[in-house]
């Protein structure tokens, strides 16, 4: 028989609750702890006495949950009043796994807002901007501009205020363990420092946190740690060092660094490795998946010369400020008009079903070359445009694609594609299916050339050559040709778009 009762009492003390079970002799096993200003995190733990109710000393266990005080417990640690968070690379569209890391917008120390652009990244797919989830200040970059970043992978960390660092649960604390003392040697602490200068540091084998800033707000720079190493004895000439380190530290500030250096500077014949990147990396993907296609190249010639006239007559009559006719849209529009005839020619192939998807759309892609690599961005709904409005559309991407700004949008969708190799000044080009499109269009540059009648008379023509590539699994050559003639007809007629525009 239990012969002693137990009883939990509550103890009020300057604003601060206890909870503890206890013997009526038993002192709280938890110490008074001093007030905080402000405490914003949710956590919980356990108040432990010790109590017996034989001879046998138990433990006994009662959770409690502390939420939103003004007081800090000794059940767990205190964290301080500004927290550190990962800002991740975010999934910037379906099936990216990973981006080149293009050019930062912040360095070390910035102060960021909330929705202010960290970075500029670019996918297979597009360039995308990364904007800032917190408002609070950069401390460690950790990649430099030209690297591939996984999806999920840190990009940057950011020291917040405390309300928005998320809930630590104080068994997680526990559990963690300290860094290895050598693997965190070159970690900058609290100190701010560019990667390039960690870079430097660790190449020398000087810790970064011995070495006095110079910078605003204490930052290291490089010549601190040259003037440290040279203290030290590591080096006698920091030139050498300085000038090796100086392409690093320009891509960290955005700024472009030729490839190819100088015979002088780098050696002479020395060989240049260029990673691929962007764009490129896409083209070695989707071109290699091309090449296992049977393709077939269908070939003709056509006479431009009323198409010149009516291009002309465009630029003549031009009102728009701003805008310049060229043969592209014209021929865009007359690509259309073909389409609506041979709608086989505008589809895409499912490999594992064997089925053929015609698309109802006329997304027509136009192939572009740009300081960043081949890009097929399209223009949607050619089918309901007027040839003004392509105009105007095929100028907009082409300005996006110099910058390097095109959307996922403007580059996905695409069911035909049209490469104007003659804006280069080609004559005959033989395209690659731009899968899981079936046809490509190349078309060569307009050239005068001597043509003869039925009586054998010579005449000078605007002649251009139309290369169609064909995916032969889905289309056989007669459905070309007879597309291609169609093609022909509205080309060296364009007062057929009118009557057949709808």
């Amino acid at each position: 028989m239990i012969g002693r009762r137990i009883s939990q009492t509550r103890a009020w003390n300057a604003g601060r609750r206890w909870l503890c079970p206890y013997m009526s002799s038993a002192p709280c096993p938890i110490p008074a702890a001093a007030p905080t200003e402000e405490c914003g995190r949710h956590f919980s733990s356990y108040a432990k006495a010790p109590f017996s109710l034989t001879n046998n000393p138990v433990n006994f266990y009662i959770p409690y949950v502390v939420q939103r005080c003004q007081f800090s417990s000794n059940a767990v640690a205190d964290l301080p009043m500004e927290g550190t968070v990962d800002v991740p690379l975010a999934q910037t569209g379906e099936g990216i796994a990973e981006c080149e890391l293009l050019k930062w917008f912040v360095q070390e120390g910035d102060k960021v807002e909330e929705f202010q652009p960290l970075c500029e990244v670019q996918s297979d797919k597009a360039t995308i901007e990364i904007t800032s989830r917190y408002q609070g200040r950069v401390s460690h970059i950790l990649h430099v501009p030209g690297s591939i970043v996984k999806v999920g992978e840190t990009l940057v960390k950011m020291a917040v205020e405390e309300t928005q660092v998320p809930s630590v649960i104080p068994n997680n604390l526990e559990k963690e363990k300290p860094v290895d003392a050598k693997l965190n040697k070159y970690s900058t602490g609290g100190v701010l420092s560019t990667p390039a200068v960690r870079s430097l540091a660790k190449e020398h084998d000087i810790d970064i946190n011995d070495v006095q800033g110079s910078g605003k707000d204490g930052r290291v720079l490089k010549e601190d740690v040259l003037k440290y190493a040279m203290q030290k004895g590591v080096i006698k000439d920091p030139s050498v060092t300085a000038t090796a380190t100086a392409t690093v530290g320009e891509l960290l500030h955005g700024e472009e660094s030729c490839s190819y250096g100088s015979a002088e500077v780098a050696g002479l014949y020395e060989d240049t490795i260029v990673p691929l990147r962007g764009f490129q990396r896409t083209m070695v993907k989707t071109m290699s998946m091309a090449a296992k296609v049977p393709h077939f190249h269908y070939v003709e010639e056509i006479n431009c010369d009323a198409l010149a006239e009516l291009k002309a007559s465009f630029q003549t009559n031009n009102t728009e400020p701003g805008i310049k006719f060229t043969f592209l849209p014209i021929l865009i529009k007359s690509l259309s008009m073909a389409l609506s005839k041979y709608p086989m020619m505008n589809s895409c192939f499912n490999e594992e079903s064997l089925e053929v998807i015609l698309r109802g759309s006329h997304n027509i892609g136009i192939a572009m070359a740009t300081p960043y690599g081949l890009v097929v961005p399209n223009i949607k709904n050619v089918q309901s445009l007027s040839i003004l409005e392509i105009t105007k559309e095929l100028s907009r991407l082409q300005q996006l694609a110099l910058d390097n700004k095109l959307s996922p949008a403007d580059i996905s969708g695409g069911t035909i594609t049209l490469s104007n190799i003659g804006a280069i000044g080609g004559k005959f080009g033989a395209p690659i299916l731009n899968l899981p499109e079936v046809a490509i269009i190349a078309i060569g540059r307009i050239q005068k050339l001597p043509q003869f009648t039925d009586d054998g008379n010579v005449y000078p023509a605007s002649i251009m050559t139309a290369n169609i590539g064909a995916d032969h699994r889905v289309l056989d050559g007669a459905t070309v040709a007879r597309f291609c003639n169609e093609l022909k007809q509205f080309i060296e007629k364009p007062e057929l778009l009118m009557l057949h525009m709808k």
